[in-house]
């Protein structure tokens, strides 16, 4: 057996730690007022102005030098052919556990970015919107496993990037209502003409190789420019869960047209067991089976610690 004296350094992702990091930013600067963080923030989930300086800082201006690099060769292309050609949105795809923050890490890139010099149009998607109707949900028998890979409309969500991709200057996608816990029957996100798209959702680097389908395999990731993975322990995600099961049990779960009204007279401890039960019979499974495996198959890597904040970072190798 042949053995490397040093296996990371044969690992196809490089090391960050935290400090080292924030010392990459480069010249990206941003100003962000305590309203603007607050409008970032997150249910139970901190966001400092440290955090995004010495996190999201660096991370945008590294996309934004991909952005670049994407912008060039789509002028080296046009030379080659002696034709214009439409510019294409660059597409980011983040992926990673209920509850470990890929929707704060959403929308402080698409707040950032949209800052980047020439002020460029970011629109934020999540797959939530691709989910199937509760009822299509039922019919099947499968609104328990509702975020599992068969619980999406993954063909629609391909046409919708695959639209993107194309150049068409409307694009529309489904709003999904997490008060009602289904999909908001009419309404839709309207995006025209983009320069970058971000797509969040806990399935876009899964590739469902289990389903037979003739033709050509084509996978949501298929249509990123860029992907990012947020991780964290599992000890750490059944906590941020349960906390934040807890704090919508005391403000969302009281509304009377909340899907989880049924929770609102529970008290802590039976809160806390339910959380539990949910994350043990569902989050769980889907975390080990469909969304970890996934990991590897970013170009990025966030790894967080207990209180959300990020301890370091693996980036690809190029």
């Amino acid at each position: 057996m042949i053995r490397f004296k040093n296996e990371e350094e044969y690992s196809p992702f490089i090391h960050v730690s935290r400090e080292r990091w924030k010392r990459l930013n480069g010249s990206i600067s941003f100003s962000l007022s305590e309203e603007d963080i607050s409008k970032l923030n997150a249910l139970n989930e901190p966001l400092t102005l440290e955090e995004i300086q010495d996190i999201y800082f660096p991370l945008s201006h590294l996309i934004n030098i991909h952005v670049e690099r994407i912008r060039q060769l789509h002028g080296n292309v046009e030379e080659f052919l002696r034709e214009k050609t439409q510019k294409l949105p660059f597409i980011i795809g983040i992926a990673g556990s209920v509850a470990a923050g890929k929707s704060t890490t959403a929308r402080v890139l698409q707040k950032l970015l949209s800052l980047s010099p020439g002020n460029p149009q970011v629109d934020l998607v999540t797959t939530d919107g691709f989910l199937y109707p509760n009822k299509v949900l039922e019919s099947k028998g499968i609104l328990n496993r509702k975020g599992f890979p068969e619980s999406y409309d993954t063909r629609r969500l391909i046409r919708f990037l695959a639209d993107i991709k194309s150049g068409s200057r409307e694009v529309s996608a489904p709003i999904y209502s997490h008060l009602e816990y289904d999909i908001i029957p009419g309404e839709l996100q309207v995006i025209q003409v983009p320069d970058i798209v971000i797509i969040e959702g806990i399935n876009v680097l899964q590739v469902n190789t289990g389903r037979k389908y003739r033709g050509p395999k084509i996978f949501v990731s298929d249509f990123f420019d860029y992907s990012i993975y947020v991780h964290s322990s599992e000890n750490n995600l059944v906590n941020w869960y349960v906390n934040r099961f807890l704090s919508l049990q005391k403000t969302a779960f009281q509304k009377k047209d909340s899907y989880f009204h049924k929770f609102s007279t529970f008290n802590r401890e039976e809160s806390i067991d339910m959380a539990k039960k949910i994350w043990k019979q569902i989050n769980k499974p889907n975390l080990i089976e469909n969304i970890l495996p996934t990991r590897f198959r970013a170009d990025l890597i966030i790894e967080k610690g207990k209180l959300h904040f990020t301890k370091s970072l693996k980036i690809r190798k190029i």
